[in-house]
């Protein structure tokens, strides 16, 4: 699938600045122009409005971000996240048996510890994308410029020297970012990753449950999100399931910029 438009790193990483600094004045001109109950009205709203874009996964008010493939074709794009682990040799199998590609988004210091999987990976004609070195999904969100840089960056040298080739696309940590996330991206070429159906596989151990959520979200051009090494071990049989449900449905899961065999 050639859409080499959709690869599409921040132009502008330190756009929403002026902004943010733009509504504070507004907010203190409010303040003193109007009283506190108006600025403090506006303080809310334009924090909140940040919020919204740190936590809304496919929120672009701080950088471009791809949710949905943009085709009337019944194609999907896979996305699995947070390996290597215990499960990237089945899940590979099973792909492999569907003729299916899929990208996954892998963990830095899982991956050092690791690199035959990727190597693997990237031997079985699957793509491997940036999900951070450390995987803080705790605070990802809320991380300064410095860690931010970090964050990325040691991930993108790590899995560029197992890979060969250096990751194209980024996936934030639990799909929220904050404004420091643009320009690391930027500078690395990185392009952001959500996806548009999901069924909470790293939570929920019951695959059937995780196959009719994503079934229900499911059409042309959607980018389906996945885990590998959840706690409660089924991961695998959930991509089985949904290959199988892919299959029947006529969908033919994909990658951009690549074509499958």
């Amino acid at each position: 699938m050639a859409s080499p438009d959709l690869h599409c790193p921040p132009r502008r990483p330190h756009a929403w600045f002026p902004v943010a600094l733009a509504s504070q004045l507004l907010v203190a001109l409010a303040w003193w122009q109007w009283g506190w109950p108006a600025g403090l009205a506006l303080l809310l709203a334009s924090h909140g409005l940040f919020f919204w874009g740190v936590m809304k996964p496919d929120s672009r008010l701080f950088a471009p971000v791809l949710a949905r493939l943009p085709t009337d074709e019944p194609a999907v794009w896979l996305t699995i996240d947070d390996g290597p682990s215990d499960d990237t040799l089945p899940i590979l199998d099973l792909l492999d048996a569907h003729g299916a590609t899929a990208t996954f988004f892998l963990v830095g210091e899982r991956a050092a510890a690791r690199p035959e999987l990727v190597r693997e990976i990237v031997r079985r004609g699957h793509e491997v994308g940036n999900h951070s070195q450390h995987h803080p999904q705790a605070w990802f969100w809320a991380l300064g410029p410095r860690r931010m840089q970090r964050e990325v960056a040691e991930a993108q040298e790590l899995l560029t020297r197992l890979a060969g080739t250096p990751p194209r696309w980024f996936r934030a940590v639990v799909g929220m970012a904050n404004p420091f996330l643009a320009a690391p991206l930027r500078r690395h070429g990185l392009a952001r990753v959500a996806w548009s159906a999901r069924g909470f596989d790293a939570l929920e151990r019951d695959p059937a449950k995780v196959i009719a959520r994503i079934g229900r979200d499911l059409g042309p051009g959607a980018i389906v999100l996945l885990h590998e090494g959840a706690r409660h071990g089924r991961n695998v049989e959930t991509v089985e399931r949904l290959l199988e449900m892919l299959a029947r449905r006529g969908y033919r899961p994909v990658v951009p910029g690549r074509t499958t065999g």
